[in-house]
């Protein structure tokens, strides 16, 4: 599966070229294009096998129920993905390892790829984000989208990052939930609140916007409909 990601970094696209036979597994309703010798099939888990129980998982972290899988055929085919939020795109390349991702950041896989649930335990509750993560685990491509610019963050020993603007990290790194500032009183106060702190070694991607506080600031901002 080839990989080439356009327009970088407000409006990402991505571009995937597929061998013959060569599936790739999407979040439902990513597709942008494809060609016309593209076999699409809608499961709930890998293709012609059954998983409600893990698509049910998928749903407490905020993907859809439902995942394609695409497949050319009678030659190699092309697939246009995007996200539902303008921003970026990034790529990883799972070397039998794991990768926890945010709810929604989500995009496409290579089909060997495991989709599962992370359980990041009630301290991601308190932090306003989902108690349940993706763990993107295996070997292949993986494909991901932000909101705003994606970037990463080197953690070795500790780093303070804002759980709103968290779409991925390693799962070598831990993490806890914290006060931002010096009390819960300045914390709060300067708009932070709770944010989460990530001990050990690895590596955190990071979204320049904020997906709730984008949420937050057009419902206050729009004004009732006159009749």
């Amino acid at each position: 599966m080839q990989i080439e990601l356009m327009h970088q970094p407000g409006n990402t696209a991505a571009k995937i070229i597929l061998a013959e036979n060569e599936i790739c597994t999407t979040e439902a309703g990513a597709m942008i294009a494809t060609s016309n010798n593209m076999d699409v099939t809608t499961t709930t888990h890998k293709k012609q096998s059954r998983g409600i129980l893990k698509a049910a998982k998928r749903l407490l972290s905020g993907e859809s129920f439902f995942i394609n899988h695409f497949e050319p055929k009678g030659g190699p085919g092309e697939l246009w993905l995007g996200a539902n939020l303008a921003g970026d795109m990034m790529t990883y390349d799972l070397d039998n390892e794991s990768l926890i991702v945010q709810g929604g950041s989500f995009v496409a896989c290579e089909h060997q790829v495991e989709i599962d649930l992370g359980w990041q335990g009630f301290k991601s509750l308190f932090s306003g984000e989902s108690i349940f993560w993706l763990n993107l685990k295996g070997n292949g491509k993986v494909l991901l989208n932000s909101f705003g610019a994606i970037y990463p963050i080197e953690v070795d020993g500790e780093m303070i990052v804002d759980s709103g603007h968290i779409v991925a990290f390693n799962e070598t790194l831990d993490f806890s939930i914290t006060k931002a500032g010096k009390s819960w009183l300045h914390s709060f106060l300067g708009g932070e609140g709770l944010v989460c702190k990530f001990e050990g070694k690895g590596t955190v991607w990071c979204q320049s916007h904020n997906p709730g506080s984008f949420g937050s600031s057009l419902t206050s901002g729009l004004k009732p409909r006159k009749a």
